[in-house]
């Protein structure tokens, strides 16, 4: 089980909840749960194809997954995955 940890903004699309115990193998497994929990926020993590949103980052203790194995990273027991999506302004 992984313990997903979501940011203010994101909170809103998963019933305000600031974590997430989710079941999954692997960083996919993760969010197919999620998408079946919360689609408002699948929508905000995947694009249309299913794979990471470009603007958003996925840390896996202290390593973003797209330097390790992307949406194959595998996810111990206990593994604390955190969603960051990218903040722009002026």
């Amino acid at each position: 089980m992984a313990r997903v940890r979501l940011p203010s903004a994101l909170r809103p699309y998963a019933g305000g909840e600031k974590e997430l115990d989710v079941d999954g193998a692997t960083l996919r497994d993760v969010l197919d749960v999620l998408r079946e929990r919360s689609p408002a926020l699948e929508r905000r993590l995947r694009d249309e194809r299913g794979e990471l949103r470009r603007y958003v980052n996925f840390y896996v203790g202290d390593d973003e997954c797209r330097t390790l194995d992307g949406l194959d990273t595998p996810l111990a027991d206990g593994t604390e995955l955190m969603i960051i999506p990218a903040v722009a302004g002026g």
